[in-house]
């Protein structure tokens, strides 16, 4: 059995984890979580992990790998709320996207209670801090 290949791609902002906004985003970086979750799936998954804060890479990193691999787990931090071109990248590929936010969006300011991605994605996973992430991968399994 071959292993499934998943990237997680991280917008904007989501590489201060572990600094920023603790008592939102908690006390552990995105890269100490990754190693958690790259050996739990070692056996099942190559999985890769992206982080850009510039929606152009983003969507450039999609390009590249929406037609070969098997998932993405996108958390697009602000971009979720702002990129109608974020959102047609993830149209005009064919790998499945599980949208994913650390927080509960809709506890949040007004603004981010609206996804551009959502309709694009095959499910969203909102409110479970980093464990998103794992419940996202599963998806794909």
């Amino acid at each position: 059995m071959s292993k499934k290949q998943i990237i997680i791609i991280n917008g904007p902002n989501l590489n201060l984890l572990g600094k920023r906004e603790p008592e939102i985003y908690g006390h552990q970086t995105f890269e100490q979580y990754f190693e958690v979750l790259k050996d739990k799936y070692s056996d099942r998954v190559d999985l890769v992990y992206f982080q850009s804060n510039h929606e152009g890479f983003l969507i450039d990193k999609i390009h590249e790998i929406g037609f070969s691999y098997d998932g993405i787990v996108l958390n697009a931090g602000a971009f979720t709320h702002t990129s109608i071109a974020l959102a047609d990248a993830i149209a005009g590929v064919k790998t499945p996207v599980v949208e994913v936010h650390i927080s509960n969006v809709h506890k949040r300011e007004e603004f981010r209670h609206h996804s551009y991605i959502s309709k694009n994605s095959i499910g969203i996973i909102i409110g479970f801090g980093l464990r998103g992430y794992d419940f996202a991968i599963q998806t794909f399994l």
